[in-house]
């Protein structure tokens, strides 16, 4: 459809060009969300990886959890937009419990975290008592 299809039907063009234009893209593969998760300036585990680093606890993310979260965002059909919303759900409990617990010292998400089926491992300190 054009422009012009819409002014023959009588719309004004003040208004045909405040509507918003929508094309169909290729999806993304789950490699290609992947290399969305990690590469780009303000990738997401890079967002969360600094959040965590403010705390003084470390973030790792296993290559098969990203992998997971690409799985589950090709199955909703969300892309690249949808990874935001997996990942937040999965570091919810993680950015509410780390910051007041002194006793952590990294993070680490894995597959299982990803599908729901066990928590985060949480890597504690190890505090050294001087002879």
């Amino acid at each position: 459809m054009e422009p012009e299809d819409l002014l023959s039907f009588g719309l004004i063009p003040e208004f045909i060009g405040r509507l918003p234009v929508v094309c169909a893209l290729e999806a993304l593969t789950e490699q290609e969300l992947m290399r969305v998760l990690t590469e780009p300036k303000n990738a997401l585990i890079k967002q969360y990886a600094k959040l965590m680093n403010m705390d003084g606890v470390e973030l790792s993310i296993t290559r098969d959890a990203m992998l997971a979260m690409s799985k589950e965002a090709v199955s909703r059909g969300t892309g690249a937009r949808g990874l935001r919303s997996i990942f937040e759900r999965i570091m919810l409990d993680v950015m509410y419990d780390v910051p007041s617990r002194l006793d952590v010292r990294g993070v680490t998400i894995n597959e299982g975290v990803v599908k729901g089926e066990r928590a985060p491992l949480m890597r504690k300190r190890i505090e050294r008592k001087a002879a």
